[in-house]
């Protein structure tokens, strides 16, 4: 047998061969197969974080509602202390991500403070116009809720605003320049017609 045709013999051999590749096909698979089940855990989480802020904000808002003032600090500062506890430790929550206005109803939610005089007609205020200055902050606002949580009877929007950072490095690509999406939930509620006394 000559060397050109003892090679070519061999080289056929190898090509036939399928000892192995078993191995190989699952070498070549377990890189896809491991993004996606770190991507199934990363939605996951994301979406347990957004089921606990959406019921802290639940319970929240429960709380708010009632009037109730807390033994000690400001009825908005334990409204936040609900969120924030409902959060388990798994969303990094502050004071200030969490927001209430109070609007005179619900129509009004994130609506622009009403135009009596709209000398140009474009739907905003400009110099000249004139304004009903809902929440008597001495400014036309294009949102005319007053932060706070109301009183009796009052229409008030929680909100809640956090970053959620992705666990994997790799994922954070999604998150942008800062690797974290930005979160939101809100909930709009009117306030149960306690006692403006205190009593709830």
């Amino acid at each position: 047998m000559s060397a050109p045709s003892y090679t070519m013999e061999k080289l056929t051999r190898f090509l036939r061969c399928k000892e192995g590749s078993a191995a190989v096909e699952f070498a070549l698979a377990l890189p896809v197969i491991g993004l996606l089940l770190v991507g199934m855990m990363e939605v996951a989480m994301l979406l347990f974080g957004q089921v606990l802020a959406e019921g802290g904000l639940r319970e929240a808002a429960r709380y708010g509602l009632t009037g109730t003032d807390p033994a000690s600090g400001t009825r908005q500062e334990q409204i936040v202390q609900v969120v924030m506890d409902h959060s388990h430790g798994l969303l990094d929550i502050t004071a200030t991500d969490v927001s209430l206005k109070v609007y005179p109803s619900f129509e009004d939610i994130g609506e622009p403070e009403p135009l009596t005089f709209d000398a140009n007609s474009n739907g905003e205020w400009d110099p000249g116009d004139t304004y009903d200055d809902v929440n008597l902050n001495a400014t036309w606002d294009d949102d005319m809720g007053d932060p706070g949580p109301g009183g009796a009877g009052d229409v008030v929007l929680y909100q809640i605003n956090y970053q959620w950072s992705f666990i994997t490095p790799i994922f954070q690509v999604f998150g942008g320049p800062t690797g974290a999406l930005d979160m939101h939930a809100s909930i709009a509620i009117r306030n149960e017609p306690y006692d403006l006394s205190g009593g709830s």
